[in-house]
C-alpha cells in the first residue's frame, strides 16, 4: 500500500492544559510585580540585596568604575571579599541606580569605598562588557571606566598594611596584582608601569 499524507492530530486538552498553566504563571508574575510596586518606594535609594541579586539574574547591569591615579602613577584598588565575586583587589566601582546620572553614583562610590571626594573627566576612558555564566547572580555588566582624582588623601582607617587584608581596605599599586577580579582592566596597568618609570 502506498502512504498518503497523514492527517494531523490535534490534542485540544493538553493545548488547554499549556494555556492554563501560562495563564498562571502570568498571573502569579503579576502579583509578585505588584508587591514590589508596593514595597519598594524608593528604589533610587537602593534594592534590597535578595531583590538586587534577582534582578542581576533576569537584566544587565551598568556600572561606574573609577580609575585613581596618584602622582606617581600608581593605581588605587580595594579589596573585595564575598560570595559572587570572590578574594581580590578591584577598581572601585558601583551600580547606578534608577534616576541617577554617572557622576553622582561615582561621587557616591568615591564617598563610600574610599571616604574622600572626587572630580572626574565627564567621557568615559572605554567601556567594556563582561558575562560571567559561573556567577549565581551579576553575571552581566556593562561597565563605564571613567578617569578620577581625589580631593585629598582616602579614608587612612581603611588603608592596607601588610597582612591578610580586609574587605574594603585600600591600597595603591604600581603594578597588576595577581588577584585582579577585573581582569579587562590589566592594560592600563601596563600604562602605568610606563609612567612609573618615567
Amino acid at each position: 500500500m502506498g502512504q498518503g499524507i497523514q492527517p494531523s492530530v490535534t490534542r485540544p486538552f493538553a493545548s488547554s492544559m499549556t494555556t492554563i498553566a501560562t495563564t498562571q504563571t502570568n498571573q502569579e508574575i503579576l502579583k509578585a510585580i505588584c508587591l514590589i510596586d508596593k514595597t519598594i518606594t524608593s528604589p533610587a535609594q537602593g534594592l534590597p540585596e535578595e531583590l538586587f541579586l534577582c534582578v542581576s539574574r533576569l537584566t544587565p547591569l551598568v556600572n561606574v568604575d573609577l580609575l585613581i591615579r596618584n602622582q606617581q602613577g600608581k593605581i588605587l584598588l580595594t579589596w573585595r571579599d564575598d560570595e559572587i565575586f570572590g578574594q581580590g583587589w578591584h577598581i572601585p566601582g558601583g551600580c547606578l541606580r534608577l534616576g541617577e546620572s554617572f557622576g553622582e553614583r561615582i561621587l557616591a562610590v568615591s564617598e563610600n569605598e574610599l571616604g574622600a571626594q572626587a572630580v572626574f573627566a565627564p567621557t568615559p576612558l572605554a567601556i567594556y562588557e563582561t558575562v560571567d555564566n559561573t556567577r549565581p547572580s551579576r553575571t552581566h555588566h556593562i561597565s563605564l571606566l571613567f578617569e578620577c582624582k581625589l580631593i585629598g588623601p582616602p579614608d587612612q582607617k581603611r588603608e592596607y598594611v601588610k597582612a591578610s587584608p580586609q574587605a574594603g581596605a585600600w591600597a595603591w599599586h604600581s603594578v597588576c596584582p595577581t588577584k585582579l577580579l577585573q581582569p579587562a582592566y590589566r592594560s592600563w596597568f601596563q600604562e602605568t608601569s610606563l609612567l612609573v618609570r618615567e
